[in-house]
């Protein structure tokens, strides 16, 4: 069993693990913290009655790959002709940079299919996988292959109903992986399997660190639970049993302090867990807050996030940390996601407004909003350097301008 006294201490996300990034970078999914927040400020949260400007804009192919920006430039992933495509865009002008295609299928089944994982930026190096196994290491500045590993036919793994998904998490020369029962890792310069799970099938989350040194673990969603693996050797610490229907466990748990917050939708809902030397201990359960594929996002004590499935209007809901009581909800917001940055909330629903309004458990009243895309839109916004880049479904991407 791993010692939880440096996790007790630390009380956060463990900054040891995560690259070193500035404050204007989103260069991995959930940004800078790994928690949805954002340190940027000095940026418009009101515009003009037209709305804001939009910087540019891109086609990117079908999908719902999230955008991560780093060294001014800006990096997704969609799918046309058969052919998954990794971009990269100047961040400020939109000219494109460099694209590498690869032979994918588009996996229609239960969705309209497409690309859903996002990559991971670290350095002078691009990591991605697709969801079909296709894991890729590449020059962020030219698009160069450095490294290429099928990580399904390495593993032999099941590939989940929906595929592979989430970001690669990459630290101390590894790059992990939600492929297996507990998790993949691989040697960053080279893609060679370090250790790998069990082929039973994965879940949709992205690893997510906490703790330090020996003290520290991977939280990954599985078919069934949530699970904590030690990144030195994939050993399992502890996991909490989840079923949710079809297994999509899919966001990513939330850690304060002791505390780890789990939500899932298809009426699941979310737990919270107090973390100690033993099995996790449940503080509370509720159906308030049913998180189907984006995370909520934790700011001073209180949860922000999506309530509800694809199939139903879902709403935003505001949730008190400690007890899990709703303090509001807003109807007819859809499966969008958000961030927060400067204080602020900002929210792209499910049919592409865009929105800013305060975190505040006071309710939800927005400063500004804008109709930025059409379509369905499950994808969270990013801010970074004064744009806030969204992306539909179809792959529209758009770059509004809030400098």
């Amino acid at each position: 069993m791993t010692t939880w006294n440096g996790i007790l201490l630390a009380g956060c996300v463990a900054l040891a693990l995560a690259p070193n990034l500035s404050a204007e970078d989103w260069a991995r999914w959930r940004g800078p913290l790994n928690n949805g927040v954002s340190t940027e400020k000095g940026w418009k949260s009101t515009w003009p009655a037209d709305g804001p400007k939009i910087a540019w804009k891109a086609k990117v192919g079908l999908g719902y790959s999230s955008i991560v920006v780093g060294a001014g430039r800006a990096y997704t992933l969609g799918h046309a002709d058969e052919k998954d495509t990794i971009f990269c865009f100047d961040a400020v002008t939109g000219k494109e940079v460099w694209k590498h295609s690869f032979d994918a299928e588009l996996g229609d089944k239960y969705f309209d299919g497409g690309t859903t994982g996002t990559p991971t930026l670290v350095g002078d190096k691009l990591y991605a996988l697709n969801r079909w196994g296709e894991a890729f290491c590449l020059d962020a500045a030219t698009g160069k292959v450095v490294w290429h590993r099928n990580v399904q036919e390495t593993t032999s793994a099941q590939v989940p109903d929906w595929g592979f998904t989430g970001a690669p998490v990459v630290t101390n020369g590894r790059v992990y992986l939600n492929v297996g029962e507990a998790g993949l890792a691989l040697d960053a310069g080279t893609g060679a399997v370090v250790w790998k799970s069990s082929t039973k099938s994965a879940g949709y989350s992205t690893p997510f660190a906490m703790g330090t040194g020996e003290s520290s673990v991977l939280i990954l969603g599985n078919t069934d639970a949530y699970v904590a693996i030690r990144p030195s050797d994939g050993k399992e610490a502890w996991r909490v049993k989840w079923t949710t229907q079809y297994g999509v466990n899919a966001a990513d748990p939330i850690l304060e302090g002791d505390r780890l917050f789990i939500s899932s939708g298809y009426g699941k809902g979310s737990a919270l867990f107090k973390l100690g030397k033993g099995e996790p201990e449940m503080l509370w359960k509720s159906k308030s807050l049913r998180s189907q594929m984006n995370a909520a996002v934790l700011f001073e004590g209180h949860l922000y996030g999506v309530d509800g499935d694809t199939t139903e209007k879902a709403s935003l809901k505001c949730l008190d940390f400690a007890t899990g009581k709703e303090k509001w909800s807003q109807p007819g917001f859809g499966s969008g996601g958000l961030i927060i940055a400067d204080r602020q909330l900002i929210a792209l629903n499910g049919t592409g407004e865009l929105s800013v309004a305060p975190a505040s458990p006071e309710g939800f009243k927005p400063t500004a909003r804008a109709q930025v895309l059409g379509g369905k839109t499950w994808t969270a916004p990013v801010l970074s350097g004064g744009l806030i880049y969204c992306r539909n479904s179809r792959g529209d991407l758009v770059a509004v301008d809030v400098r």
